[in-house]
């Protein structure tokens, strides 16, 4: 009976993000109501406040997961590139190409720094730092980079990213500053390579 009770309990919690990730998508997170969002699902405002304890942390539920595909997509689109250096430039540059999509940008991009604060402290963000950080330290042991610390490095990258994405986000002319952002991104980022 516990497990059944435990059950029920994840699953309310996905559709409840489910529905979180919907209306914080198409009204945004000031205009979602928690009570047509805990109504859409069959679920009562007890159950948001049980699984997440208010909108908030609702709307920390449903970035985390966002960052986390955005995170997913990236690393499989980096994939594809001819070596490590390649898809690193080639995560970085999809990241910040994600701000183009709408639940994207108004979600993770706007909505989220605004009521959540400094995205560098979302543990998404965290989780992309330490993958990041791997695939500088890898890149040093190979001799690819200029000899500087990885978690610094690793650091600035992330950061480069997440503002040029957080620019284009907030920018009235996004697909303009897209191609900025990205030929900027990859700029800055040639000046670790060795022997540059």
């Amino acid at each position: 009976m516990a497990r059944s009770r435990q059950e029920t309990m994840e699953e309310n919690r996905v559709k409840l993000i489910a529905a979180g990730r919907k209306a914080f998508a198409e009204k945004g997170y000031a205009a979602a109501s928690m009570d047509e969002l805990t109504a859409d699902v069959g679920l009562t405002r007890g159950a948001l406040y049980h699984n997440f304890g208010d909108k908030r942390g609702l709307l920390a539920a449903v970035v985390n997961q966002i960052d986390g595909d955005m995170a997913a997509r990236a690393k499989e689109i980096g994939s594809a590139s001819e070596d490590a250096w390649q898809a690193m430039l080639a995560e970085g540059a999809a990241y910040i190409e994600m701000a183009l999509d709408p639940e994207v940008q108004r979600i993770v991009l706007l909505d989220g720094p605004a009521v959540l604060g400094d995205p560098s402290k979302w543990p998404s963000q965290n989780s992309c730092l330490v993958a990041t950080k791997r695939s500088v330290e890898q890149l040093l042991d190979k001799g690819i980079l200029k000899p500087v610390d990885p978690e610094a490095a690793a650091r600035l990258l992330s950061g480069a990213a997440l503002n040029a994405a957080l620019w284009v986000a907030a920018s009235d002319e996004p697909k303009t500053v897209l191609p900025k952002a990205i030929d900027a991104f990859r700029a800055m980022a040639t000046g670790l390579l060795a022997g540059r």
